[in-house]
């Protein structure tokens, strides 16, 4: 557990000036950023399934800023190749030698917009970094600098020319959101801001170095959970496997997807220990995207996220002491 110098220490502080900094730029949107820091926090990848236009790009890209991270953007096509992505060596006549040209992937936040444009072929090349947090290129093997945080975008409503990603990618994302539409108050509030700015470029302030990214990680991961939430994760998870609407249920890493922002979301609310209501308040963006549903649910337009809540409330919450 965090000791009490540490957690007394106000490490938390720089977490929440992230959120005002970012907000500088996506305006509303508080929970979804919220959730987006949590990925951070916990060095996972994040999945928008969102309409064009609503500031994907400009989260990502903001969060980079404000985090002092490298910042790069792969526009995924039907022609990418995976060359294109991880790089290839390149024969120098110069020096009479092959020397390695580094693809957009080495940076520390990587953008990968329509991800589900590309073939799977270029899709797979993403799968190794993802998970491993390296690049093998002509059979040497290259370690990503950390953090290594792949943002990527799919549009919901547009299936022609796409390749949808295989479960096995998907199952790579610590989360699925969406950032969905602003109310008109908060459209309103755009609009001023940009008269206000007179250019669409934002300039956000670097609110923490990347080791002290790196740090706040560590926290993350000394924050306590009790056994018996591990188990009610468990319990949680399992019932995703068996429910009579899901054709193919959570993987194990949905449960320690859960236990993961469960532990950050307990942190960015200064508390050095798990609750329950960590657990819940992440289960859907953890899960929503490792359920294959039964074909005449799907066609029904049932979504995941109804499964997951009907999980969450049917399943016991244990009692447990903040020791």
């Amino acid at each position: 557990m965090i000791s009490d110098k540490e957690s007394k220490g106000g490490q938390h502080l720089p977490a929440m000036k992230l959120l005002d900094s970012v907000g500088v730029a996506i305006v509303g949107k508080r929970e979804v950023l919220r959730l987006i820091l949590l990925s951070i926090l916990c060095n996972g990848h994040v999945l928008f399934e969102d309409l064009p236009g609503l500031a994907k790009t400009l989260t990502a890209r903001s969060f980079a800023q404000c985090l002092g991270c490298e910042f790069k953007r792969i526009q995924f096509t039907s022609d990418l190749l995976p060359a294109d992505v991880t790089g290839s060596y390149v024969f120098n006549r110069a020096t009479s030698a092959f020397e390695l040209r580094k693809g957009p992937i080495f940076c520390n936040i990587l953008l990968a917009d329509e991800i589900n444009r590309a073939p799977p072929r270029t899709q797979s090349a993403l799968l190794e970094a993802m998970q491993e947090r390296q690049v093998t290129i002509e059979n040497e093997t290259l370690k990503l600098e950390r953090p290594f945080i792949v943002f990527a975008t799919q549009n919901p409503i547009e299936y022609e020319g796409t390749y949808p990603l295989p479960e096995a990618q998907l199952d790579r994302f610590l989360v699925k959101t969406s950032i969905g539409y602003p109310t008109t108050e908060e459209e309103s509030t755009i609009l001023e801001r940009r008269s206000e700015r007179r250019s669409d470029d934002y300039a956000l302030e670097k609110v923490v170095e990347r080791e002290a990214l790196l740090e706040m990680q560590n926290y993350v991961e000394m924050v306590h959970i009790d056994r018996d939430l591990e188990r009610y994760i468990a319990e949680m998870v399992a019932k995703t496997r068996s429910h009579p609407s899901v054709e193919v249920g959570s993987s194990p890493r949905g449960s320690i997807a859960i236990m993961k922002l469960a532990k950050a979301n307990a942190w960015l609310s200064q508390r050095d220990f798990v609750i329950p209501d960590d657990i819940k308040a992440v289960a859907v963006p953890a899960l929503n995207h490792r359920l294959i549903l039964t074909a005449d649910n799907w066609l029904r337009g049932i979504k995941p996220q109804s499964i997951i809540e009907d999980i969450v409330s049917k399943t016991a919450v244990p009692k447990v002491s903040a020791t």
